[in-house]
């Protein structure tokens, strides 16, 4: 978390956490916010850290218990060999909120966290779920995602994992960004190692598997998406009998950054009038 303090200072009270999972690997959390509070676990997408929340943890933690998760292989938690799989990743969550003292919480997945998330309701239900909020990720709705083929002709050069993962972290954001803070994302997304990193992208389960596991959730969802996903959000908004849904049309794929003012509203809103007062 060395890094993250340098730019975007922890909000007071916040502190390193640690657990083990039930197949014994130790993961970090962030905690923050009165504990007595209902609990908001925020959970990363693929290679970012928890500290990518910072802005969150500020806004949420004065009111709220705040968890901000470093999934296995990411962030300051540990990077195993094994365990990258939908089943396993949803496992940690579930270790996590046991280790949280078996709360209920308001699951705030984003990006790849979208499918831990959903991963975990799959194989646990939504008994431990005061809400769901799903960040700009596909949930098994139609249409699928549309994955643009490489043209024809000849192959780009190659670049290094460096070059590749700097050029990444900078697509997900439209709104421009502190250098350092980028540069920050950067190298903490790099220790994930590759063969973990590929593994994540890895689907193993079709897209029934994600579809199946949102529409047995009782619970408030909130599902906001960039306008690549809009169908999708349009979609479960008319077949879901409880969701609420957005579209972030000028905000890159880290719309909680990109957008942070209106995505801490919009996730208050839904707080106070759809999952605090049922």
């Amino acid at each position: 978390m060395i890094l993250a303090s340098l730019l975007l200072p922890r909000a007071a009270g916040a502190a390193d956490r640690y657990f083990a999972t039930s197949d014994g690997v130790r993961l970090h959390y962030i905690e923050a916010g009165p504990n007595f509070a209902p609990t908001l676990v925020f959970v990363p997408g693929w290679t970012m850290p928890a500290w990518i929340f910072q802005r969150q943890i500020d806004a949420f933690s004065r009111d709220y218990h705040v968890i901000a998760f470093d999934p296995r292989g990411q962030g300051d938690s540990d990077i195993p060999a094994t365990g990258y799989e939908p089943y396993r990743r949803g496992a940690d969550i579930a270790d996590l909120i046991k280790a949280l003292g078996n709360r209920q919480v308001v699951l705030v997945g984003w990006s790849l966290g979208v499918l831990d998330s959903l991963a975990y309701v799959h194989e646990a239900g939504d008994g431990k779920l005061l809400g769901l909020v799903l960040l700009d990720n596909s949930v098994g709705e139609d249409p699928a995602p549309v994955y643009h083929p490489r043209p024809p002709g000849p192959r780009p050069p190659r670049v290094g994992r460096e070059a590749t993962m700097a050029r990444f972290v900078r697509s997900m954001f439209h709104r421009p960004q502190d250098e350092t803070y980028l540069d920050q994302l950067t190298e903490t997304a790099l220790r994930t190692p590759p063969n973990a990193a590929a593994s994540l992208l890895s689907y193993p389960v079709p897209r029934t598997y994600w579809r199946d596991a949102i529409y047995t959730v009782r619970k408030p969802i909130l599902y906001i998406v960039t306008p690549r996903l809009a169908a999708q959000a349009e979609n479960l908004q008319a077949r879901h009998t409880n969701v609420r849904t957005d579209v972030y049309s000028d905000s890159g794929h880290a719309l909680f950054i990109d957008d942070g003012n209106r995505f801490n509203t919009e996730l208050l809103d839904f707080l106070r009038t759809a999952v605090l007062h049922q």
